[in-house]
């Protein structure tokens, strides 16, 4: 939502003990999102088959098959019976100001969900990746894919802040990889007491989003990469661009290239999402992000995907 006037002008900084106002907002968007979802939607745009699993409300029925019509399996959702979608709801004011809410509603019933009967219908899991979700969620999936075997991905992405080291500690330990930004780094490192070269060698690979500067990709033992993002065409909304970086990755990892190579698929896709309003209303072409890719990182490196993105 957008406010036309600043919000400075109508608070009363002598009343802030007794405030009650009220916004005439004249623009008004409703735009797709959460993490897993945006996730899911990019890989399923890349031609990949992701199975979502969360739990939404009934209301979920026309975004699931938004999903549905671009890859997506959403078929192990849960349904509350109760609570409505989780949702994020922000007013601007004309000098960028925000004031926000988050409704977490179903989010909590994710808590309720086994993995073992989804995997088991779906006949076994590549990767289970964990993202911000409920935390009792979040630590119950990575301990039932630590119990079964289950290669998973660490992405605590904002529920971070919430979480205390030990809790966080639980969510890496052993993760085929972990996705973290530059300041999810470093409050994951001072919660848990690790340093760098602590982390990484708690993880098969550590993936490092640095913003305009890129990423960092590390394992165990063996030198950084470091990918730097191709120039994007304008800047209309760095919202999302984390979670389509993940999904490039991850999808560069499911075809077996190399971690440069997934970096860059990942930093290409993120580009084009910084370069719409959204996070999931930029426009997939395969020929066009193939050109794209190799102006960016080279004929070599797109004759590499190629005949994956135009599977």
């Amino acid at each position: 939502m957008v406010y036309r006037g600043r919000f400075t002008e109508q608070i009363v900084p002598e009343a802030l003990d007794s405030i009650s106002v009220s916004f005439l907002v004249e623009d008004l968007a409703i735009r797709r999102g959460g993490a897993g979802a945006n996730i899911a939607f990019n890989l399923g745009c890349l031609g990949l088959a992701p199975v979502l699993v969360g739990a939404v409300g009934a209301d979920f029925a026309e975004y699931g098959q938004w999903l549905s019509e671009h890859g997506v399996d959403v078929s192990a959702v849960h349904v509350s019976e109760t609570k409505h979608t989780a949702r994020f709801l922000c007013t601007t004011d004309s000098d960028s100001n925000q004031i926000a809410s988050f409704y977490p509603g179903a989010m909590s019933e994710s808590r309720d969900i086994e993995l073992k009967p989804i995997v088991d219908r779906f006949g076994g899991t590549d990767l289970v990746l964990i993202g911000p979700n409920d935390p009792e969620a979040m630590l119950r999936h990575t301990q039932e894919c630590r119990d079964l075997g289950y290669p998973f991905a660490a992405d605590p992405s904002q529920q971070l802040a919430g979480l205390e080291g030990d809790q966080i500690a639980e969510l890496v330990e052993g993760a085929a990889y972990l996705f973290t930004n530059t300041y999810e780094r470093s409050l994951l490192e001072r919660k848990t007491g690790w340093g760098d070269e602590d982390v990484v060698q708690r993880v098969g690979v550590s993936v490092m989003t640095r913003g305009a500067k890129g990423v960092t990709v590390q394992r165990p033992g063996e030198p950084s990469i470091s990918v730097t993002p191709p120039q994007e065409l304008q800047k209309a909304d760095p919202t999302g661009v984390g979670d389509a970086f993940r999904a490039g990755f991850l999808a560069g990892v499911e075809w077996g290239v190399s971690d440069e190579r997934a970096a860059q698929l990942g930093c290409m896709l993120a580009t084009l999402v910084i370069e719409s309003v959204g996070t999931q209303e930029h426009q997939y072409q395969p020929e066009t992000f193939l050109q794209r890719f190799s102006e960016a990182y080279g004929p070599d490196s797109a004759a590499e995907v190629a005949d994956h993105l135009r599977a």
